[in-house]
């Protein structure tokens, strides 16, 4: 990284949402202590050149930019937790219930949970989440390469967001998961059409028998062929279920897998209530630390 020229900056790269070393999604969190141009921040996360980097602006104050290789981000799931993750371990350097993240979308609460003294889990807190409009299984099953009747009819496709708005697919079975292939032309004419500019499908079956979904995630205009772990989204999805009564009810807490077919197995912990219209959603999981390095 030649043109970079701000030596001493630290880096952490941590896998989010992981049970174990290189699985989760892959997360570069820069100490920047608003050292860093726009510019530059852009330019560094070009060059990680993971789903996102995120830049902590200011340790005291938790101020965190998220940044995708084309575009900033006003919020996103494992860079939150991956962020929260580093904070914890290499600053506050102790046992801590919940600390604020400050990003684009606002505050983040963020909730520290341990076994002894060890930290086991990070778990986010999701704003109040919007539903959007819905969509039509045919559209959805051509932009997924897919048959119609790979779709689950007993659900509708829906626009939602808490944060980053997401087209949810309920998808029969794992069978159809595995033969989804993001047909490029035909989404890039819906993402033309809609806010959410991303999409996650989901099925009931998983390749692990203790896990209840299992979930893909595509978000080409982002720069993100396909993300192996996502709370941004999952959010979104914890939200849905709630809505539409998946599992029969207006509470759930559940474990979803996610890059299984791509080579990064994921572990996702959802929690979600809806009572009276108001919705409470939380994302969380493990996070590892995997390399510490200075920008040169």
């Amino acid at each position: 990284m030649k043109e970079i020229q701000h030596g001493g900056i630290t880096f952490y790269i941590v896998d989010v949402f992981a049970e174990f070393k290189y699985g989760g999604n892959q997360l570069a969190v820069v100490i920047s202590n608003n050292h860093l141009s726009d510019n530059m921040m852009q330019k560094i996360a070009r060059e990680m050149n993971f789903s996102e980097t995120t830049f902590i602006t200011s340790v005291e104050n938790y101020d965190v930019r998220i940044f995708t290789p084309k575009i900033e981000l006003p919020f996103a799931g494992h860079p939150t937790i991956g962020t929260a993750f580093i904070l914890h371990q290499e600053f506050i350097k102790e046992k801590v219930k919940t600390i604020s993240l400050n990003l684009k979308i606002g505050q983040i609460a963020i909730l520290f949970k341990y076994k002894g003294e060890n930290l086991s889990e990070i778990w986010m807190e999701h704003k109040t989440p919007t539903f959007h409009g819905y969509f039509a299984p045919n559209l959805l099953a051509d932009v997924l390469s897919l048959a119609e009747d790979h779709i689950d009819g007993r659900f509708k496709i829906q626009e939602v967001s808490t944060g980053v708005p997401t087209i949810i697919v309920p998808l029969k079975n794992l069978d159809a998961v595995k033969r989804a292939n993001i047909n490029k032309n035909k989404y890039n004419d819906l993402i033309a059409k809609t806010n959410a500019k991303s999409i996650l499908i989901f099925s009931p079956e998983t390749y692990d028998k203790k896990n209840d979904l299992n979930v893909r995630f595509f978000a080409d205009y982002y720069g993100v062929s396909e993300d192996p772990a996502t709370g941004s989204a999952n959010g979104c999805l914890a939200a849905y279920l709630v809505k539409h009564e998946y599992f029969g009810t207006k509470k759930i807490d559940i474990r979803v897998e996610q890059g299984y077919e791509i080579g990064r197995e994921s572990l996702l912990l959802l929690k979600a209530e809806e009572k009276e219209g108001k919705y409470f959603v939380a994302v969380g999981g493990k996070a590892i630390l995997v390399a510490k390095g200075k920008l040169l």
